[in-house]
């Protein structure tokens, strides 16, 4: 096996198998982890600006002290990560659906996975967050009905390019309507995307919240050296 890369992990999951994977870039040295599901590439820690902005955009609409967030989508915990640096935050519950991604962060097989572990503010939810979101008893298993300050989303890869068919009724303005039950008043919606705003999501968003915004998130992509976008979606309700 070569140094400048090794599998840390292999594990069959319901939607495919999950490989783990860390590499390490042979001119700067520096490592890097990523996500395979499948043959699909799902995440890496070379690009981690747009998870975070995720987080910083989101939290930003949110006004009040003592607030509740809810992630969807713990991936490589950049997200979470970012939220928890906002002194407001009094609680985070992470909900993912992979076992794998909660097991690898416990273990300490991610960068940040000590990081979020050792924060008593933060705790990990195995299940599906699409059908959690579309209950009544909503996010928390262990407190059925409650409200959060705002919802972060990073799970599919866009609202039209989604990991599971199923998933695509929660980019419509139903299951956006259904999403919001969940928020406090004022509560805030933010989702991170890998393609460009979209205008028939911003669409729906517009049907279910007060005040919505689309930002366009630049980053260098070390693989080409060209700059590339994604979005990170925001409203409130």
């Amino acid at each position: 096996m070569s140094l400048l890369f090794e599998e840390l992990d292999y594990r069959p999951t319901p939607i495919g198998a999950l490989s783990l994977r860390r590499r390490k870039d042979p001119i700067s040295h520096q490592e890097y982890h990523e996500i395979i599901l499948g043959d699909a590439f799902l995440m890496s820690s070379r690009f981690t600006v747009a998870e975070e902005e995720l987080s910083t955009l989101g939290l930003a609409a949110v006004t009040g002290e003592n607030l509740d967030i809810a992630v969807g989508g713990l991936g490589l915990g950049y997200t979470a990560r970012a939220a928890l640096k906002d002194t407001r935050v009094s609680s985070l519950l992470v909900v993912d659906a992979l076992e794998p991604v909660i097991d690898w962060h416990r273990d300490g097989l991610l960068p940040v996975g000590r990081q979020l572990t050792s924060d008593a503010r933060c705790r990990f939810q195995l299940g599906d967050f699409f059908a959690l979101v579309a209950s009544d008893d909503g996010l928390d298993l262990e407190q059925p009905g409650r409200k959060f300050d705002a919802i972060l989303v990073d799970i599919d890869h866009s609202p039209d390019n989604v990991l599971d068919p199923q998933n695509l009724a929660f980019y419509a303005p139903s299951g956006l309507e259904r999403m919001a039950r969940h928020l406090k008043p004022g509560g805030v919606f933010a989702l991170w995307s890998n393609d460009p705003p979209a205008t028939d999501f911003e669409d729906a968003l517009t049907r279910v919240f007060a005040a919505t915004d689309s930002h366009v998130i630049p980053f260098k992509s070390p693989l080409n050296d060209v700059e590339e976008t994604n979005t990170i979606y925001v409203g409130r309700i």
